[in-house]
């Protein structure tokens, strides 16, 4: 079945709720799709482990910044495993957390008519028991424990950013100042607090969109940008396409490395004039 005839059936209600279910195909058909319990993470880290096999790099480290109850590391930790044995390549996961839910707010910039101090409360031994031996779950003060990753094994390919607060963002950002070993040239992020709830009424002057904003404005060689118009270059548009951000590296060594497969030049060519 070409993907046209698919994408006109999981138009269909219920089909793609019954394809998570009995998730059958393969890795990248499911991402295409949205077939995992965190498209936009195996959007980000699928994307990530590709760039790297194409660089001929052994592995990457996927981050979830805010793990509060433990769901999406889960689902990060399941994805990245099943990627990793597809493509060949260990995939490291590491989550971050105060563990004690969140901190009193800063000031305006977080959000305090949305957020306060203590939401997002960690059962943390349910967690650990759920989560596998090789899943790094590091506790404390963001500040603190980002220091961990400075030597990390595999570079950094994926991070979502849950942190709700634009002071807890911009201090997990600062894992882009590390050395460029650390990363790959282009970086996938998912920022979750960057649409919901409406009555946040997210702008660039608060929240993470100002963190977002501030890291430009103060990096040269570093930009997070948004990924333009991703939903029409999926078959379905879904709801966090305009949260799927890269990380630009543009002295990255690795930067200017050429991708492109023997054959998908004409691939492209093809897309386009369709």
């Amino acid at each position: 079945m070409n993907e046209r005839w698919l994408q006109h059936l999981t138009a269909l209600p219920g089909v793609r709720a019954l394809w998570r279910r009995f998730p059958v195909g393969s890795v990248e058909l499911r991402s295409r799709f949205g077939i995992w319990e965190r498209p936009q993470y195996a959007y980000g880290v699928l994307h990530a482990a590709q760039q790297a096999k194409l660089l001929g790099l052994n592995g990457i480290t996927a981050i979830e910044f805010g793990v509060a109850g433990g769901n999406g590391l889960l689902a990060l930790q399941s994805l990245a495993r099943d990627i990793g044995d597809h493509l060949g390549l260990r995939i490291s996961v590491w989550g971050f957390d105060s563990g004690e839910g969140m901190p009193q707010a800063t000031d305006y910039r977080d959000l305090p008519y949305v957020w306060g101090e203590g939401f997002y409360q960690m059962e943390e031994a349910r967690l650990r028991r759920l989560l596998s031996p090789e899943t790094q779950l590091v506790l404390g003060d963001v500040r603190d424990t980002i220091q961990s990753l400075r030597n990390v094994a595999e570079p950094i390919g994926f991070v979502a950013f849950d942190l709700d607060y634009y002071s807890s963002t911009k201090e997990a950002l600062r894992i882009f100042e590390f050395p460029q070993s650390t990363r790959l040239p282009r970086t996938y992020c998912y920022f979750d607090d960057v649409v919901w709830p409406e009555h946040a009424c997210h702008n660039e002057w608060i929240g993470e969109l100002l963190a977002i904003r501030e890291f430009n404005e103060e990096h040269e060689h570093l930009k997070l940008a948004q990924i333009p118009l991703l939903r029409r270059m999926r078959p379905h548009a879904e709801w966090w396409n305009e949260q799927m951000y890269v990380l630009h590296d543009f002295t990255h060594p690795l930067y200017g490395v050429n991708l492109t497969r023997p054959g998908e030049d004409r691939e492209l060519r093809l897309t386009a004039v369709a």
